[in-house]
Protein backbone atom coordinates (compact mmCIF):
# COMPACT_ATOMS: atom_id res chain seq x y z
CA UNK A 1 0.00 0.00 0.00
CA UNK A 2 1.01 3.73 -0.90
CA UNK A 3 1.52 6.17 2.09
CA UNK A 4 3.77 8.61 -0.24
CA UNK A 5 3.72 8.83 -3.59
CA UNK A 6 6.20 10.50 -6.09
CA UNK A 7 5.36 10.71 -9.95
CA UNK A 8 6.70 13.11 -12.10
CA UNK A 9 3.52 15.55 -11.24
CA UNK A 10 3.60 16.00 -7.58
CA UNK A 11 3.81 14.57 -4.46
CA UNK A 12 0.53 13.09 -3.03
CA UNK A 13 -0.08 11.79 0.57
CA UNK A 14 -2.67 8.95 1.05
CA UNK A 15 -5.54 9.21 3.93
CA UNK A 16 -5.75 6.07 4.92
CA UNK A 17 -9.30 5.25 6.41
CA UNK A 18 -8.88 1.96 8.45
CA UNK A 19 -12.03 0.14 9.81
CA UNK A 20 -12.73 -3.64 11.54
CA UNK A 21 -16.06 -4.90 10.44
CA UNK A 22 -16.74 -5.81 14.58
CA UNK A 23 -16.77 -2.25 15.95
CA UNK A 24 -18.13 1.42 14.23
CA UNK A 25 -14.60 3.17 15.46
CA UNK A 26 -12.78 4.37 12.23
CA UNK A 27 -8.82 5.56 12.46
CA UNK A 28 -7.76 7.42 9.71
CA UNK A 29 -4.41 7.95 9.01
CA UNK A 30 -2.75 11.48 7.82
CA UNK A 31 1.36 11.01 6.72
CA UNK A 32 2.15 13.87 7.24
CA UNK A 33 5.17 15.77 5.48
CA UNK A 34 7.19 18.46 7.55
CA UNK A 35 7.40 20.75 4.83
CA UNK A 36 4.66 21.25 1.89
CA UNK A 37 2.51 23.56 -0.08
CA UNK A 38 0.26 25.30 1.89
CA UNK A 39 -2.82 24.05 0.33
CA UNK A 40 -1.91 20.35 2.16
CA UNK A 41 -1.70 22.10 5.41
CA UNK A 42 -5.08 24.20 4.85
CA UNK A 43 -6.68 20.63 3.43
CA UNK A 44 -5.78 18.59 6.23
CA UNK A 45 -6.65 21.28 8.38
CA UNK A 46 -10.31 20.91 7.44
CA UNK A 47 -10.92 17.31 7.80
CA UNK A 48 -9.29 17.30 11.37
CA UNK A 49 -12.37 19.84 12.26
CA UNK A 50 -14.69 16.59 11.33
CA UNK A 51 -12.62 14.21 13.85
CA UNK A 52 -13.71 13.17 17.17
CA UNK A 53 -10.38 12.65 18.57
CA UNK A 54 -7.26 13.87 17.07
CA UNK A 55 -3.58 12.02 17.91
CA UNK A 56 -1.21 14.16 17.10
CA UNK A 57 2.47 13.95 17.05
CA UNK A 58 5.42 16.45 18.77
CA UNK A 59 8.15 15.33 20.96
CA UNK A 60 8.37 17.48 23.82
CA UNK A 61 7.24 17.87 27.14
CA UNK A 62 9.00 17.18 30.18
CA UNK A 63 10.90 19.19 32.60
CA UNK A 64 13.39 20.02 29.73
CA UNK A 65 12.39 22.27 27.04
CA UNK A 66 15.26 22.69 24.40
CA UNK A 67 17.49 20.20 22.48
CA UNK A 68 20.53 20.68 20.43
CA UNK A 69 19.93 17.62 18.43
CA UNK A 70 16.13 18.61 18.05
CA UNK A 71 16.80 22.07 16.94
CA UNK A 72 19.80 20.78 14.03
CA UNK A 73 16.87 17.88 12.94
CA UNK A 74 14.25 20.61 12.66
CA UNK A 75 16.97 22.55 10.69
CA UNK A 76 17.63 20.59 8.36
CA UNK A 77 14.02 20.63 6.84
CA UNK A 78 13.00 23.84 7.74
CA UNK A 79 16.11 25.35 5.52
CA UNK A 80 13.02 24.31 2.63
CA UNK A 81 11.23 27.80 3.54
CA UNK A 82 14.48 29.87 2.24
CA UNK A 83 14.49 27.65 -0.56
CA UNK A 84 12.58 30.10 -3.39
CA UNK A 85 12.23 27.62 -6.28
CA UNK A 86 10.53 24.85 -3.83
CA UNK A 87 7.72 27.30 -2.59
CA UNK A 88 6.86 25.37 0.81
CA UNK A 89 5.85 26.16 4.08
CA UNK A 90 6.72 24.00 7.46
CA UNK A 91 3.77 22.46 8.96
CA UNK A 92 1.71 24.18 11.40
CA UNK A 93 -1.50 23.77 12.53
CA UNK A 94 -3.37 25.31 15.25
CA UNK A 95 -4.85 21.98 17.16
CA UNK A 96 -5.98 23.98 19.75
CA UNK A 97 -8.14 25.98 17.56
CA UNK A 98 -10.02 23.00 16.46
CA UNK A 99 -12.19 22.42 19.28
CA UNK A 100 -11.60 18.44 19.43
CA UNK A 101 -9.79 17.00 22.10
CA UNK A 102 -6.31 15.64 21.65
CA UNK A 103 -3.48 12.92 22.66
CA UNK A 104 0.07 13.89 22.63
CA UNK A 105 1.35 9.97 22.80
CA UNK A 106 5.05 10.79 21.33
CA UNK A 107 8.08 10.95 23.96
CA UNK A 108 9.98 13.68 25.79
CA UNK A 109 12.67 15.73 25.04
CA UNK A 110 14.61 13.98 27.91
CA UNK A 111 13.15 10.28 26.52
CA UNK A 112 14.60 11.18 22.80
CA UNK A 113 17.82 12.57 24.04
CA UNK A 114 18.26 9.47 25.92
CA UNK A 115 17.13 7.35 22.75
CA UNK A 116 20.04 9.02 20.98
CA UNK A 117 22.58 8.71 23.51
CA UNK A 118 22.11 5.07 23.21
CA UNK A 119 23.26 5.16 19.68
CA UNK A 120 26.90 4.22 19.07
CA UNK A 121 29.37 7.17 18.69
CA UNK A 122 30.27 6.30 15.35
CA UNK A 123 26.57 6.35 14.23
CA UNK A 124 25.95 9.76 15.90
CA UNK A 125 29.33 11.35 14.44
CA UNK A 126 27.65 10.12 11.38
CA UNK A 127 24.61 12.12 11.28
CA UNK A 128 26.25 15.38 12.43
CA UNK A 129 28.39 14.88 9.44
CA UNK A 130 25.62 14.40 7.44
CA UNK A 131 23.30 17.45 8.31
CA UNK A 132 25.16 20.20 6.85
CA UNK A 133 24.77 18.80 3.32
CA UNK A 134 21.06 17.70 4.06
CA UNK A 135 20.70 21.31 5.06
CA UNK A 136 22.28 22.73 1.94
CA UNK A 137 20.10 20.79 -0.17
CA UNK A 138 17.46 22.46 1.40
CA UNK A 139 18.53 25.85 0.96
CA UNK A 140 19.93 25.37 -2.70
CA UNK A 141 18.47 22.10 -4.39
CA UNK A 142 15.87 22.22 -7.29
CA UNK A 143 12.61 20.14 -7.33
CA UNK A 144 13.93 17.07 -8.08
CA UNK A 145 16.55 17.24 -5.80
CA UNK A 146 14.38 17.60 -2.73
CA UNK A 147 11.54 15.34 -3.88
CA UNK A 148 13.54 12.36 -5.52
CA UNK A 149 11.91 8.64 -5.23
CA UNK A 150 13.49 7.98 -1.80
CA UNK A 151 10.78 10.08 -0.64
CA UNK A 152 8.36 7.32 -1.73
CA UNK A 153 7.00 5.12 1.10
CA UNK A 154 4.68 2.11 1.39
CA UNK A 155 3.68 0.14 4.43
CA UNK A 156 6.12 -2.55 3.29
CA UNK A 157 10.10 -1.40 4.78
CA UNK A 158 12.06 0.08 1.37
CA UNK A 159 16.06 -1.36 0.83
CA UNK A 160 16.78 1.92 2.52
CA UNK A 161 14.82 1.09 5.66
CA UNK A 162 16.34 -2.14 6.20
CA UNK A 163 19.53 -0.82 5.62
CA UNK A 164 18.95 1.71 8.37
CA UNK A 165 17.66 -1.16 10.80
CA UNK A 166 20.74 -3.62 9.63
CA UNK A 167 23.39 -0.51 9.82
CA UNK A 168 22.46 0.88 13.47
CA UNK A 169 19.19 -1.23 15.35
CA UNK A 170 20.02 1.83 18.01
CA UNK A 171 19.51 4.44 15.87
CA UNK A 172 16.20 3.62 14.27
CA UNK A 173 14.71 2.66 17.70
CA UNK A 174 15.79 6.24 18.29
CA UNK A 175 14.16 8.06 15.47
CA UNK A 176 10.78 5.31 15.05
CA UNK A 177 11.04 2.14 17.43
CA UNK A 178 10.10 3.90 20.62
CA UNK A 179 7.94 6.39 19.41
CA UNK A 180 6.00 4.02 17.42
CA UNK A 181 4.91 2.14 20.41
CA UNK A 182 3.73 4.41 22.30
CA UNK A 183 1.82 5.70 19.22
CA UNK A 184 0.14 2.06 19.10
CA UNK A 185 -0.25 1.97 22.54
CA UNK A 186 -2.67 5.24 22.59
CA UNK A 187 -4.71 3.75 19.33
CA UNK A 188 -4.55 0.37 21.20
CA UNK A 189 -6.27 2.15 24.54
CA UNK A 190 -8.81 4.23 22.35
CA UNK A 191 -10.07 0.81 20.92
CA UNK A 192 -10.20 -0.61 23.87
CA UNK A 193 -12.02 2.27 25.93
CA UNK A 194 -14.26 3.67 23.01
CA UNK A 195 -14.36 1.01 20.39
CA UNK A 196 -17.91 0.56 20.71
CA UNK A 197 -18.72 4.52 19.68
CA UNK A 198 -19.10 5.41 16.28
CA UNK A 199 -16.54 8.27 16.10
CA UNK A 200 -13.63 9.08 14.23
CA UNK A 201 -10.03 9.43 15.35
CA UNK A 202 -7.53 11.12 13.75
CA UNK A 203 -3.85 10.21 13.59
CA UNK A 204 -1.38 13.19 12.37
CA UNK A 205 2.13 11.38 12.23
CA UNK A 206 4.81 11.95 10.13
CA UNK A 207 4.66 9.66 7.26
CA UNK A 208 7.56 7.22 8.21
CA UNK A 209 5.38 6.40 12.02
CA UNK A 210 2.16 4.99 9.22
CA UNK A 211 3.41 1.56 8.42
CA UNK A 212 4.14 0.71 11.81
CA UNK A 213 0.55 1.85 12.72
CA UNK A 214 -1.34 0.35 9.29
CA UNK A 215 0.55 -3.32 10.91
CA UNK A 216 -0.09 -2.91 14.07
CA UNK A 217 -3.61 -2.43 14.04
CA UNK A 218 -4.14 -4.78 11.54
CA UNK A 219 -2.22 -7.60 13.74
CA UNK A 220 -3.92 -7.10 16.90
CA UNK A 221 -7.52 -6.08 16.12
CA UNK A 222 -7.66 -6.77 12.59
CA UNK A 223 -8.51 -2.84 11.67
CA UNK A 224 -7.84 -2.83 7.33
CA UNK A 225 -7.27 -0.03 5.46
CA UNK A 226 -11.08 0.17 3.23
CA UNK A 227 -10.84 3.50 1.81
CA UNK A 228 -8.07 6.11 0.87
CA UNK A 229 -7.57 9.37 -1.28
CA UNK A 230 -4.89 11.81 -2.28
CA UNK A 231 -3.91 14.91 -0.50
CA UNK A 232 -0.98 17.04 -2.84
CA UNK A 233 1.72 17.59 -0.90
CA UNK A 234 3.49 19.52 -3.49
CA UNK A 235 3.45 19.70 -6.79
CA UNK A 236 6.28 19.12 -9.40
Amino acid sequence: MQIIEVTELAVRSAVIRLRRRETPLQFVLYPMIHMAQPAFYRAVTARLRRADVIVVEGVGGGRRKHSVLAGALTLSYSALRWNRRAKLVEQHIDYAALGVPLIHPDVSLEEFSAGWRRVPLAHRLAMWCLLPFLILADLFGGTRMIWTRATELNDLPSPQDEALTNYSPALEAAFLGERDQRLLDALYRLHEERGGESIEVAVVYGAAHMPAVVHGMLGRYGYRARSADWLTVADL
